[in-house]
């Protein structure tokens, strides 16, 4: 994964929600472009960060040691941007898990700025097992930077 968009998850509970906070910052590559003079995270970065929030939800809520599946994004679903996310700002993103199957979950996903709606989304994803060692490991490690200062957190797999 070329990019981390999720900084911290600060609350977790297995099966029904998670929350991640996420800094807008000038210093990211992302925003040079994306307007001269007028810097916003783009809208599919948004999608993304959301996503990584919900794919770890529904990985977390569904994985136990003897079956550890990945969870692939297959449809975005009622995506709404209702304000910039622009340097400076401080992400709160709230995933909920929706539905969830044997092989299959849907999440509702916000994103809010303060009290200022920036963005909200339904996802759904479907669970692969996936035979490379390094993408477990990878996902490992971000996972156990990302909950570092969560309490009660599960074993991460």
């Amino acid at each position: 994964m070329r990019y981390f968009l999720i900084d911290r998850i600060v609350a977790f509970e297995p099966g029904h929600r998670a929350r991640a906070l996420k800094a807008v910052s000038l210093e990211s590559d992302i925003l040079h472009d994306h307007f001269p003079g007028y810097p916003v995270l783009p809208g599919a970065f948004l999608i993304e960060a959301m996503a990584q929030l919900s794919g770890f939800l529904v990985e977390m809520s569904s994985n136990v040691p003897d079956r550890v599946r990945r969870a692939l994004l297959v449809k975005v679903d009622e995506a709404k941007f209702h304000a910039p996310a622009e340097p400076g700002d401080q992400l709160v993103l709230d995933a909920h898990l929706e539905e969830g199957r044997d092989d299959a979950a849907k999440t509702s996903v916000s994103v809010v700025n303060g009290d200022r709606k920036v963005a909200t989304a339904t996802l759904t994803f479907v669970l692969r097992e996936v035979p490379e060692p390094a993408i477990h490991e990878q996902r490992r490690k971000i996972y156990r930077i990302w909950t570092r200062t969560c309490q009660n957190m599960p074993e991460i797999l």
